[in-house]
């Protein structure tokens, strides 16, 4: 398998606090990986440095997409090579439809135009698949949304981007099992043997629906365990109690 993403001995701060302690991440092609571990871990950190958020600095180790250190790179320029984030609470931007935002995005992401009537019906084909009001499109991007439409727009930028890497950051959050669901069914609807997702969750719901390749115990800036979709099931009955003594 081709490595996509290589994440070597990385620590990280958030102003004077250590956050990242020595992680160490590789995500092949084709996988499937899931982050999990208690609140204050570390977890969004890791998904806002692979993109080199400026609110975060790295001390040591680096981030690799495709055997290129990234780590000077900027967050366009990281998001123009293919790495996609879906956030936790997405913003409001008024002024810009969503329809327009997924136009400039795309021209973005492929370096050149894409034709208006080939992106019309791309996104009717996934808002029809992802269960969206079709009216959503032409709104403000987010602009009076509920949590549920927010989230189901971030898949469906994902889908229409078509990134090599997806970091899914608690994109199931606050949703129900229908919804769940469907950000499960978009998720299959894009994973191919030519990219991979990263999925940080609490929610053990959204994995029954994949394919997880691995799964990640995060606690205290390290992963410390590392394992099968099985990995899941003793979380879900056990809780991080055992990793996090192991951790001290």
């Amino acid at each position: 398998m081709k490595t996509l993403l290589q994440i070597k001995d990385l620590y990280v701060n958030a102003e004077e606090k250590e956050i990242l302690k020595g992680l160490n991440l590789t995500i092949n092609k084709g996988e499937i990986h899931v982050i999990m571990g208690p609140n204050g871990a570390g977890k969004s950190t890791l998904a806002n440095v692979i993109l080199n958020n400026p609110e975060y600095t790295k001390i040591k180790g680096t981030v690799e997409l495709e055997g290129e250190n990234i780590n000077s790179l900027s967050t366009d320029q990281i998001a123009k090579k293919g790495v996609f984030m879906s956030f936790q609470s997405p913003e409001e931007i008024p002024g810009i439809s969503t329809m327009n935002f997924l136009k400039v995005a795309k021209n973005k992401m492929d370096g050149k135009p894409i034709k208006i009537f080939e992106l019309k019906n791309m996104v009717s084909n996934y808002i029809e698949e992802l269960n969206m009001n079709a009216k959503l499109i032409d709104r403000n991007l987010n602009v009076g949304f509920s949590g549920g439409e927010k989230k189901k727009n971030e898949i469906l930028q994902m889908l229409v981007l078509n990134p090599k890497l997806a970091i899914l950051d608690e994109t199931d959050s606050g949703l129900d099992i229908d919804s769940i669901r469907t950000v499960s069914k978009g998720i299959n609807m894009y994973k191919s043997n030519e990219n991979a997702v990263l999925i940080i969750t609490h929610n053990m719901k959204i994995l029954s629906e994949l394919k997880v390749d691995f799964v990640h115990v995060l606690i205290n800036g390290k992963i410390v365990k590392t394992g099968t979709a099985e990995l899941v099931k003793e979380i879900e009955r056990d809780g991080f109690a055992k990793y996090k003594e192991a951790s001290k």
